[in-house]
């Protein structure tokens, strides 16, 4: 690649002009604007002092002669201040078209030996539907393990499902209490949904009973600690603990509702796991990970008989880890969980997909693992993300102002489809294949819209704004490879396609051709940096540029209308390898694109 060799070849300049070592990773090449002459630039200010200079016009002089002198694929260079620009000839171009256009793997890596890497995303509750915080999860999770695989590692995606604890409890007790034996085939609703409605119920009941006992002269504190209901539930969970055969019964029956409903959505979102782990199965797993701990003097037992770790002098607290009573907390269970994971796919890096707030628990898990002695530890990594907000504020579950994944879906199908309509975007199709478009309009408006965004940011969520198909949304992007699909479809039935990589040495390329050439190169460096930062929406954003470019190519050259037949097969192959590339990016977002719109 020539970035590459321009930064191998800046290297050796400094050694042999200035008898300078500069590390490789310390030469950065940024595209150059489309202001000035050139396709990569090079800032020389930082290297000033350690080659003895203070013109930094001087310096950038001796470098681009250097360059130039040692390689034909740079043909020139000008300099605008301590700005080196580059200039790429034409052939080194045109030669990566042509070993490239055809390439459906083009940007991804070979596969590696590496172990494979573990990343757990989605860790729903079976007491409610997943929501739209959910879909950020389950996109991103998806997302992070699909650049992975394009970087050569293999890849086990996971899901915990946290399907005990009190939260559970409360759904059942109150379907219990409220339903009247109300099943999703009964009501015709999704499984999930059903029980989420009497998770919401829940909380209703619990709260009036707070304000009766409040109004009866109780404490509020005291009565958010007895109201009746409350208490059934937590006699409920012992009894789940005890194996209780009725309360199993019941928690068998309604989890499976949810389980339905939850494959339902993952289908539509086009998620999916490798292996499925259940709370259920392995909260009890920590427990020797937790007496080894005290044998190795790692944890201490209070007077109580509660486990502790003392992190004081890491710069966190002290951390339970097992209760006075022997049961296990979150943290005890992670800890088994992982040693699990570790032993099921013999992996040393385990990657969660889990919200921000969340940030200080994982910290501590590591931290723990690496007092225990688990050298792998030390590859965990949390893929912490931000809130997600709708223009009308932050939803919450129990009081069940949550925006639930089928119905967000249903409201993006039907906004694509009034707007793709209005475009008129659907001319010549049949009732199934407009229905199979406005569906992949919508999840691509969905997906894209939340992985543009970096991870680490709280988002504001614009179901309107994510479906414009002239902004920076998946339907433009989409819309493009549609184009570039029906350019290809048009140039084939005219029968001019022939060979498109025939084309001669004398075809010329314009600023847009260069442009869109430019943005293709890019490409596998972004794939790999989107890999070690865990971050989808750099590939998000690649795939902007990469079709903002192409379009003004489009807008400005012709292309089936070109006389010159060299020239024509140039632009056929450019507008070729640009859809293939915009096809390959949005798979790894998970967004489908249409041949045609």
């Amino acid at each position: 690649m020539i970035d590459i060799v321009i930064k191998q070849l800046i290297c050796e300049a400094f050694k042999e002009q200035f008898g300078v070592s500069v590390d490789e990773d310390k030469v950065v090449l940024t595209t150059t604007k489309k202001e000035f002459k050139g396709d990569y630039t090079f800032v020389v200010f930082p290297f000033m002092q350690p080659c003895g200079l203070k013109n930094p016009v001087e310096l950038a002089n001796k470098i681009g002669d250097f360059v130039v002198a040692k390689t034909p694929w740079v043909e020139g260079y000008n300099v605008i201040k301590g700005f080196l620009n580059f200039e790429v000839s034409d052939e080194y171009w045109k030669d990566f078209l042509r070993e490239n256009y055809k390439k459906d793997t083009y940007g991804y890596s070979p596969v590696r030996d590496d172990k494979p890497i573990v990343i757990e995303y989605s860790s729903p509750n079976t007491n409610k539907p997943l929501h739209l915080g959910h879909i950020r999860n389950n996109l991103l999770g998806w997302s992070v393990a699909e650049i992975l695989k394009a970087n050569g590692y293999a890849v086990k995606k996971v899901n915990l499902v946290n399907d005990r604890g009190i939260h559970i409890c409360k759904s059942m007790l109150a379907w219990k209490k409220f339903s009247g034996g109300e099943t999703p085939q009964s009501s015709g609703m999704k499984g999930d949904h059903l029980v989420g409605k009497y998770y919401v119920a829940f909380d209703k009941a619990y709260k009036q009973e707070v304000s009766d006992l409040v109004a009866k002269g109780m404490d509020k504190e005291e009565a958010e600690k007895n109201a009746p209901i409350l208490l059934e539930a937590q006699s409920m969970l012992k009894k789940w603990e005890e194996k209780d055969s009725e309360v199993v019964a019941l928690w068998k029956q309604m989890n499976e509702w949810v389980y339905e409903g939850f494959d339902t959505t993952y289908k539509k979102l086009g998620i999916n796991f490798d292996k499925v782990y259940y709370e259920s199965e392995t909260y009890l797993l920590g427990k020797d990970l937790v007496n080894k701990g005290l044998e190795s003097g790692v944890f201490y037992r209070r007077d109580d008989g509660s486990v502790w770790i003392d992190l004081t002098k890491d710069g966190l607290d002290e951390k339970l880890l097992l209760r006075k009573d022997g049961t296990s907390v979150y943290m005890t269970q992670d800890l088994g969980t992982a040693c699990l994971r570790h032993e099921d796919f013999g992996s040393e890096r385990l990657v969660y997909v889990v919200g921000n707030e969340q940030n200080y628990h994982f910290a501590v898990l590591k931290l723990v693992l690496e007092k225990l002695g688990m050298s792998w530890a030390k590859d965990l990594y949390h893929l912490s993300y931000g809130m997600v907000e709708l223009p009308n504020g932050k939803m919450k579950s129990r009081e069940g102002t949550v925006v639930d994944a089928d119905d967000l879906i249903a409201q993006m199908e039907e906004t694509a489809r009034l707007q793709t309509e209005e475009h008129g975007k659907t001319e010549g199709f049949t009732d199934e294949q407009a229905q199979a478009l406005y569906s992949q309009l919508a999840l691509g408006a969905l997906k894209y819209f939340i992985l543009k965004v970096d991870p680490k940011k709280n988002m504001l969520f614009n179901p309107e704004e994510s479906i414009d198909f002239n902004g920076n949304t998946g339907p433009f992007i989409q819309y493009t490879h549609a184009r570039i699909r029906s350019i290809i479809r048009k140039a084939e039935s005219d029968e001019i396609v022939g060979n498109m990589a025939d084309f001669d040495g004398d075809c010329s390329l314009n600023d847009k051709e260069k442009e869109v050439l430019v943005c293709l190169h890019t490409f596998p460096s972004v794939v790999c940096q989107a890999a070690d930062t865990y971050s989808p929406a750099l590939i998000a954003n690649f795939a902007f540029d990469l079709a903002k470019s192409f379009n003004a190519f489009y807008q400005d050259t012709p292309i089936l209308k070109e006389q010159d037949r060299s020239k024509r097969n140039m632009r056929l192959c450019l507008t070729s390898f640009a859809g293939n590339t915009i096809k390959t990016a949005m798979h790894l977002l998970g967004i489908d694109v249409p041949e045609r719109m």
